[in-house]
Order: structure tokens, then C-alpha cells, then sequence
């Protein structure tokens, strides 16, 4: 796997962090704001990558959402994830006013995902992983299994897991598992 090289400036982070909390605050108020996002301030925000947008009350989960690939500008693309984590997430419901004020923001950019050549090769922080089989998929990002204080064997169970298969899934030939970096801010 070629290291994930994605590096973004501190202007480029706070556009993004400030576009999240636009978003939501749009999704709460939608005749107050602009209908989509303001323009970025570099180039690099239109590239076409996958992103993720989580959202935590009070340090626990409230919503995560994202596009494993880009499928449009990564600026568009953390938007429209802003608004789904926080108002279509079908595990949470949708975020209240009461809450705006004290949601934690997390942003991850992905990398480009590839097939993982051996389970062995996983390091915990550093990769993401998605695991399928029998059209179940389940993916989770390089930093759930530092908050979870996972090792690598639990980390790969836990993705099966996400995926609804069995714990073990991971070690059997029919299991496609996927890896890929990320920068998260």
C-alpha cells in the first residue's frame, strides 16, 4: 500500500470544520443560510475523495456518515456528509437545537481504498478497513480502534462484526478485506 500523502493546511482544516458546523446549522434553520456551501479557498478542496463526518455529544458517537469514494468535490462532498450524520443517520435521531451548540466535529478524508494483501499488514491507527462478504459490508475508520484500545485481531473482528458476519469472517478466503489510510482532523 502506497502511504496515503493526503495533507491539508490549518486554513484548509478550519474551511472544512466551519463548513460542517454551516451545514448543520442550515439543516436546522434552512431559510436562514446559503443553500449549499461557499466556495473553498484552495483546489486541493475539489478534488474528487471520499470523506467522513462524525459527529460526538459529550465524547459518545451521535452521528457518522460518509462516502467510502469520491463521488464529486471533497468540499460538496463533507457538506452533504455533514447533513447526513447529522439528520440521517437511522441510528441516532435527528440532531436538535439544544444539541448544535455542544457537537464535537471529526473529518476524515480517505485514501484510495485497495485490496488488503494480508491481515498480518494491518496497523492499527494508520489503516481503515472494510470488510464483505456475501453482500454484507461493513467499514470502520483508522481511529475507532485507538478509541476502543483494540488491538489488531480485535480490530479486524470488530469490522466482521459492523458487517453482521461472524467474528472470524476475517480469516476466511471468501472474505474480501479492503484497507486505506486517512487524514482525520
Amino acid at each position: 500500500m502506497s502511504e496515503f500523502r493526503f495533507e491539508l493546511t490549518d486554513e484548509e482544516k478550519a474551511y472544512l470544520k466551519d463548513l460542517v458546523v454551516q451545514s448543520i446549522s442550515f439543516g436546522l434553520h434552512p431559510s436562514d443560510g446559503p443553500f449549499g456551501p461557499p466556495e473553498p479557498p484552495t483546489d486541493k478542496l475539489r478534488e474528487e475523495l471520499g470523506a467522513f463526518v462524525t459527529l460526538k455529544l459529550g465524547g459518545h458517537l451521535r452521528g457518522c456518515i460518509g462516502n467510502v469514494q469520491g463521488s464529486g468535490e471533497l468540499f460538496r462532498t463533507v457538506w452533504n456528509m455533514a447533513q447526513s450524520a447529522a439528520f440521517q443517520d437511522p441510528r441516532f435521531p435527528p440532531v436538535s437545537e439544544h444539541e448544535f451548540d455542544a457537537l464535537e466535529y471529526e473529518i476524515s478524508i480517505l485514501g484510495p481504498i485497495e485490496p488488503c494483501p494480508d491481515p498480518a499488514l494491518v496497523e492499527v491507527g494508520r489503516h481503515g478497513l472494510i470488510m464483505s462478504r456475501h453482500g454484507r459490508t461493513g467499514l470502520l475508520l483508522p481511529q475507532v480502534p485507538v478509541e476502543w484500545g483494540w488491538d489488531r485481531a480485535t480490530f479486524l473482528a470488530q469490522t466482521c462484526v459492523k458487517a453482521g458476519l461472524d467474528p472470524s469472517a476475517w480469516e476466511d478466503p471468501d472474505t474480501t478485506i479492503l484497507w486505506f489510510e486517512a487524514e482525520v482532523f
